[in-house]
């Protein structure tokens, strides 16, 4: 089969990958699941592994397959699968974990103890077929596009479980800022939509940002480097300040603005990467605010995601790639060049 593969490390994403022939995966284990992929989400990260940013958190044996957002039709099991079937529409979610440690116990399947990460530790999905497992499959409703509903594998499960540990601090008449409307920052801001009623403000540089913000339901919107960010949400909240701030940049700009628009016992929850937090340590303690960062999400918070996809409640600006063209993605992104996700049809 073709697979779009990484043999080394490198900063120029134009020639980043190679299409190579490999073998077709095998489901030789009991829990084992083929994918026949037929959406896989190209994602910030994925320039990240290509860049060698993941290599110390996680090891790689390169050459490898890139694409952890991934989707598809079952076409192999193994004799204990009983989630899915051959034929059923899936999404993956982004690990596959043992289900017996004690995170797993504890629903934190992001810090499984035996975890694999498609794309990042084995074979991903920028191929023809996935090999995953049972316990990271969910069957799609009726409807749902495979291609189109891939990204939501990982930047959805992303901005939605960022979303959900703000919104359990969140009541009516509060504030909240969403930083950065691309890729994650447009899921995000319809998940905040759907789960808490709060009045919203969208802060993105690039107009065309924040205009799909107020389409999105954004109740305001700032050009950060036009306007003061800090003057206007306070402006805007009477000078008590945002009671959570998704910061889907990360940044050392946007890190930065935790103690000038953070409400006292708020949050600043981080999701973008790349940046530092430079606070000291008696702004945290005056504002009595915290920096919170999030990690992708686990299985249970992917199934919610799922149907509020299937209620109609987000939905993903997408365009689609071949296989062939997956290193003009990776540059074009590099460049910021692309709005929404890149799907990847394999």
């Amino acid at each position: 089969m073709k697979a779009a593969r990484l043999h080394e490390y490198t900063e120029e994403m134009s020639n980043a990958l190679s299409i190579d022939d490999v073998d077709e995966p095998q489901a030789n284990t009991a829990d084992g699941v083929i994918v026949e992929v037929e959406g896989a989400g190209w994602c910030q990260t994925d320039n990240h592994v290509v860049e060698g940013m993941w290599e110390q958190y996680m090891p790689q044996d390169l050459p490898m397959t890139l694409g952890h957002e991934n989707a598809g039709q079952v076409v192999e099991v193994g004799e204990d699968v009983s989630t899915v079937s051959e034929g059923d529409s899936v999404i993956c979610h982004t690990v596959m974990t043992c289900g017996t440690c004690r995170p797993c116990r504890l629903g934190n399947d992001m810090h499984c103890k035996n975890l694999a990460f498609p794309g990042l530790s084995t074979d991903g999905g920028f191929a023809e077929y996935l090999r995953t497992n049972d316990r990271a499959v969910i069957p799609l409703p009726d409807g749902v596009d495979t291609t189109d509903i891939a990204p939501h594998a990982d930047a959805g499960i992303t901005a939605y479980h960022a979303v959900k540990l703000a919104s359990r601090e969140l009541n009516p008449g509060d504030h909240a800022v969403v930083v950065g409307v691309g890729g994650l920052g447009h899921i995000g801001l319809q998940c905040l939509n759907a789960m808490s009623p709060v009045s919203i403000t969208a802060v993105d540089i690039k107009e065309s940002a924040r205009s799909l913000a107020s389409d999105l339901g954004a109740h305001h919107t700032i050009d950060p480097s036009q306007e003061d960010v800090a003057n206007i949400v306070n402006t805007l909240t009477d000078d008590v300040g945002a009671h959570a701030v998704l910061d889907f940049v990360g940044s050392d700009e946007t890190t930065g603005l935790g103690p000038e628009i953070v409400a006292p016992g708020g949050n600043h929850y981080v999701v973008g990467y790349g940046g530092h937090v430079h606070q000291p340590s008696q702004a945290l303690v005056n504002g009595d605010f915290g920096y919170k960062g999030t990690l992708v999400g686990n299985y249970t918070e992917l199934q919610e995601l799922v149907a509020l996809v299937d209620r109609g409640d987000v939905n993903l600006r997408t365009s689609r790639y071949s296989l062939d063209e997956i290193n003009n993605v990776a540059a074009s992104l590099e460049r910021g060049e692309i709005e929404g996700r890149a799907v990847i049809t394999p």
